[in-house]
């Protein structure tokens, strides 16, 4: 069943579906976009961080280090990457050597069955029974794992239902949480849902929306004029208090394009609710269901009202924080040192300064939020 007909299906049984559950079926139904492989990657449908090259993982592999040291070196060390996609981010921060290394345990939590097993053609894979205690395992005479062992690395298709000590990483995770959307009336808030047309093509409905999103609608987009629309983000509120539900200590680490409710509110929709297909924009969010990325930008006001983060800074400031222009200036010390010789070691250090350029650009992945929340002392 195609994602159109998984949804035509649920709107002729139901009636117009609200459109953060249109979103999950056609991103993550079974013909949903990340479901058949869509997502990052340089020959995939648009490039995340990770992609632009293995710099972005290294300073990432610091940042695990300066955790680890401020929990006082625990072993084991958890990371989980949430939304792990194929792996890039995982290959380079072990790439990187951190020194948690012999520490870590790197959970790659993925949705999509397509892409957990694309992980593996990147990482050596551990059955999560190994490395946690997680799931099964393959064989009955596998055991829990030694101190000291790591790194070790496992796949799994949701958050693992232990206490942690580590890092969670969620990167460009929140803005694919489905959302719900409202519109302001003349009369109030509407929701806009999805239904279909006597031809099977899908359509917007607006109904009166509840009083309970009404109200939270007023709360954050006081001045909205009619016509305006904003995202409720329920999907990511929630899946934050689950997150630092399951943090013994550590630290909640979330990277995403953001802005507030209220500034959205006066923006045009498709601005902060875009679509991608195959490197460039694609079409309306409701056109060829399963095919395309469907993202929304962050709403930091909401998940505020969640649990209020510990900072936020730019992707940019964030990275450089963490250590990314004495990598950068390392960089530059091996090219000018090799450019002559023109070697695989010299061509990397090349590339190094045109990643640091990509991933701080102030108009581009520079831009984007980080938010860290922390548990624990």
């Amino acid at each position: 069943m195609s994602a159109l007909e998984e949804v035509l299906a649920l709107v002729e049984r139901e009636g117009p579906i609200t459109f953060d559950r249109y979103m999950d079926v056609a991103l993550y139904g079974v013909s949903g976009f990340f479901a058949t492989g869509g997502g990052a990657g340089r020959r995939a449908d648009f490039i995340t961080s990770p992609e632009v090259g293995p710099l972005f993982g290294a300073v990432v592999a610091r940042a695990f280090d300066a955790e680890w040291e401020r929990l006082s070196r625990p072993d084991p060390f958890v990371v989980v990457e949430v939304g792990a996609g194929r792996g890039a981010l995982a290959r380079s921060v072990l790439d990187a050597r951190p020194n948690c290394a012999p520490a870590l345990r790197y959970l790659c939590v993925e949705r999509s069955p397509v892409l957990r097993d694309a992980v593996a053609e990147l990482v050596p894979l551990e059955p999560p029974a190994n490395v946690l205690a997680v799931g099964p395992s393959d064989d009955e005479a596998d055991g829990p794992v030694e101190p000291g062992a790591g790194p070790l690395v496992a796949v799994l298709d949701d958050l693992p239902a232990v206490s942690l000590t580590g890092v969670v990483l969620a990167n460009e995770l929140l803005d694919n949480l489905p959302v719900a959307l409202l519109e302001r009336t003349e009369d109030g808030w509407a929701e806009v849902r999805v239904g279909a047309d006597h031809r099977g093509e899908l359509v917007e409905v607006l109904v009166g929306a509840s009083s309970q999103s009404g109200a939270l609608a007023g709360e954050l987009a006081p001045a909205a004029p009619p016509g305006a629309r904003i995202p409720l983000q329920r999907a990511a509120t929630a899946w934050l208090r689950q997150v630092l539900s399951s943090l013994d200590r550590g630290r909640l680490i979330a990277l995403d394009y953001a802005d507030t409710t209220a500034s959205m509110a006066t923006r045009p929709c498709d601005e902060w609710l875009r679509t991608y297909r195959a490197h460039a924009r694609g079409g309306p969010p409701l056109a060829r269901p399963g095919s395309q990325d469907i993202t929304c930008e962050v709403a930091v006001d909401q998940l505020v009202r969640a649990h209020r983060p510990r900072s936020e800074a730019s992707q940019a400031d964030w990275l450089r924080a963490h250590g990314i222009d004495d990598l950068v200036a390392a960089a530059r010390a091996t090219w000018h040192e090799r450019a002559a010789i023109g070697d695989l070691a010299a061509l990397r250090a090349r590339s190094a300064v045109g990643e640091a350029e990509a991933l701080t650009d102030p108009a581009g992945l520079g831009a984007f939020r980080v938010l860290e929340w922390q548990v624990g002392q």
